[in-house]
């Protein structure tokens, strides 16, 4: 991927180090950094994972699927499955005389529907 080896070199670039410079500190020879950043090669994960930890940026940068070095922020956001069971289930964990305890169930409920109750 082009993206790759462009993100390499401007990290090289950006702290004024050489390919052979570089290629000292990984361990390995000039050539294979010069091959990353022209593309003519793709770097194993050992290298890869070299430079997220040297430069301190996210794989996600290094592979072009953000442009913040930090990396891609993941919102994860789980999907509850709404069936009958999982219904059931919720309605019997809460005491239905208690007040809080029928507004943790219509929460839960509301949860598992996306926010609709049935």
């Amino acid at each position: 991927m082009e993206v790759i080896g462009k993100r390499l070199r401007a990290l090289r670039n950006g702290v004024n180090l050489s390919q052979a410079n570089i290629a000292k500190k990984i361990g390995i020879v000039q050539s294979c950094i010069a091959r990353y950043e022209n593309n003519s090669g793709d770097p194993p994960f050992k290298v890869l994972i070299w430079y997220a930890d040297y430069f301190d940026v996210s794989l996600d940068y290094i592979f072009g699927r953000t442009d913040k070095p930090q990396g891609k922020l993941y919102d994860f956001q789980p999907k509850i499955e709404d069936n009958e069971e999982m219904r059931l289930f919720i309605e019997m964990c809460f005491d239905p005389n208690s007040p809080m305890s029928g507004k943790l169930k219509d929460t839960l409920l509301k949860m598992m529907t996306g926010g609709d109750e049935k």
